[in-house]
Parts: structure tokens; sequence; C-alpha cells
């Protein structure tokens, strides 16, 4: 499948990730429609930030993912769903388990069943490497045991068995991505990269984060974009599953000394208490074997190894290091 010329429904389109493959799309030739958040102030978020002629080429549609109705008027006329929308945030999971399980699991069912009553394409859910855990062997393929330390991460784990069930119950053309730690431009200040890298832009030195001995996967947000596009157009990914990754492990620490780096300054880090998350929650070792997506999708890293990593970087801090971008960010009060 091509998906140049194809009406796409990207749901989260608001957000992080789908804002820059929304844009990423609308570049490649899609018609897309992209699914946000209603709210009152009629903020599309990061779209928001998008360029007008991207603007003009999008269809909005204003919703919310938990109201069947609503998606299936989304879905209906889409030949291909990029499905993002959902809860990420870990911390605000322990303080709000039953929001996850609207928004990820039954937004999901939601989803599906739409696009199978109405005969879509293709559609992409996305998942987490979050649904590992803890790595019991590295580097962590697809038939990984999956771990619910979090009740986001079981949120997660539950929506790709809802997605891939109407796979093998109906035939619905469902395939799962499971993009590692992304980083980049836009992201959520509650994530430990922007975190670092506001905190610093903001002229502190003493650097507030929580556990600094786990590794992760970081993944550049245009790589993960990429991988959307490759697993949507790979007919072999429809009824698998595919991890999306870098292939290169690093620790918190670590990631925090090379941001420090790049940004060229000296800092120091103070564990601050609220960070850490509950004993046994914490996820200790994630490192991705992305072979499986490789061999089906062609898709490889532009941004692996240490090399890649701080390429990455440096373009994620110059990006928060701009006035009009710092500025929407409370780089001085914990976000959960």
């Amino acid at each position: 499948m091509q998906l140049k010329g194809k009406k796409i429904l990207v749901t989260g389109a608001d957000g992080f990730i789908g804002s820059h493959l929304t844009e990423y799309l609308v570049r490649m030739g899609c018609d897309v429609k992209a699914f946000t958040l209603y709210n009152s102030f009629n903020s599309w978020g990061w779209l928001d930030d998008s360029p007008k002629e991207i603007l003009d080429e999008i269809e909005i549609f204003s919703g919310d993912i938990r109201d069947p109705n609503g998606v299936r008027q989304a879905v209906s006329g889409c030949d291909v769903v990029l499905h993002l929308a959902a809860l990420i945030a870990i911390p605000y999971s322990y303080h709000s388990p039953d929001t996850y399980v609207d928004t990820n699991v039954k937004g999901t069912l939601n989803i599906v069943q739409a696009a199978r009553d109405l005969g879509v394409e293709r559609v992409v859910n996305t998942s987490t490497s979050e649904v590992y855990g803890t790595a019991r062997f590295v580097p962590i393929h697809e038939e990984h045991p999956l771990q619910g330390q979090s009740p986001y991460s079981a949120s997660k784990i539950g929506a790709d068995q809802i997605a891939l069930s109407f796979h093998n119950s109906f035939e619905t053309p469902v395939t799962v991505i499971r993009p590692f730690n992304t980083y980049g431009p836009r992201q959520s200040a509650r994530a430990v990269i922007p975190t670092i890298i506001t905190q610093i832009a903001n002229g502190a030195r003493s650097i507030k984060l929580g556990a600094l001995h786990p590794t992760r996967d970081f993944n550049y947000v245009l790589d993960t974009v990429r991988g959307f596009v490759a697993v949507a157009e790979a007919d072999a990914c429809v009824g698998e599953v595919t991890n999306v990754g870098s292939g290169f492990e690093i620790s918190i620490g670590d990631t925090a000394a090379l941001i420090a780096k790049v940004m060229g300054v000296d800092i120091e880090i103070t564990c601050d208490e609220q960070r850490l998350r509950p004993e046994g929650s914490e996820v200790e070792r994630l490192f991705a074997d992305n072979s499986k997506v490789n061999k089906l999708a062609g898709w490889e890293p532009e941004f692996g190894g240490v090399e890649g990593f701080e390429k990455g970087l440096k373009l994620t801090a110059e990006w928060f290091a701009d006035e009009r971008n710092i500025k929407k960010y409370k780089a001085n009060i914990y976000n959960v």
C-alpha cells in the first residue's frame, strides 16, 4: 500500500508525535484528517504552530476518542487510520487510572470497531515500549513478555490486544507499532529529555531528576514518524507487532550528561523524590531489537547510535532554546 493520495485519519494529531506525523503526511501528498481533542478554546494543540501551507491542507475534526459516535464520524470516508490518541503520562496514571482505561482501551475499541464496520484499508495502533516492563532480556524483541508495571502500561497492553483481536476475529487490517522512547521538539516537559533541557534553558544548573540508573532506547521523533509510514505501507505488517527503536541504550544519568555537553554547560543533578516511580513500577531497562520492522517494512533509524542521539539532542535543544517555544513550558513546576 502507498499512503500518497490516500485519505488518512490521524488521531492524537494535536499531540507531540501526532503533529509531526500529520505535517509529514501532508508533505508526502496525503489527504489528512486530523482528529484533535475538543476543547472550548478551539485549540488544535501543536497543530496551531504548523505552517499555514500545512494547515490549509488539513481537515480538522474535533472530538473525543472515548465517544464511539464521534469516532465513527471521524473514520467515515477514510482509507487509513493512524491511531495515536492516548493518555501517556505514567505518573498521572497512578492518580487517575480509570481515565486511562476509558481513553486508551475503550478509545482503541472505538477505532477498530468503526474501522471494521466502515471497511478501512489499514489501521495502525500505537503501542509503547512500556508494555514490556523491565527487560528480562535484551535487546527486546516482539516476543518479550508483556508486563503491566504501571496503570498506563497496563492500559496500553489492553489497547494492543483489543486491536489485534479485531484482526484475529474479523480480519480487520490492523498492525501495531511499538515505538520506544520518542523525543524531540514539542515533547511534554514531563518527559525526561525536555525536563533536563528546559531546566538548563531557564538557567538552572542544579537539575532535578528522579532515578538516574534506568536505561532507555531513545528514538528521535522524525525516525518514529518514518516508522509509522513504513509500517502503514507494509502489507507484511498486517496482524503483526513491530518495535520502532534506535537499537541504542543509554542511562538517564548519561543522557543528562550528554545534554549538558550539547548545551555547553556544567550541571549537577539532585534527586527529586516526587519524580521517583513507586517501587516495582520503575522500568529499569529498555533496549530495542528493531530487526523485525527492518525485515518487514525496511525501516531503520537515521538517528541511531550515540552519534545519532547527540544529533537529535542538538536539534531538540535548539528548538527548546527558542524563546517562542520555551515560554510554552513551566520548567519550574514538576508536571506529572
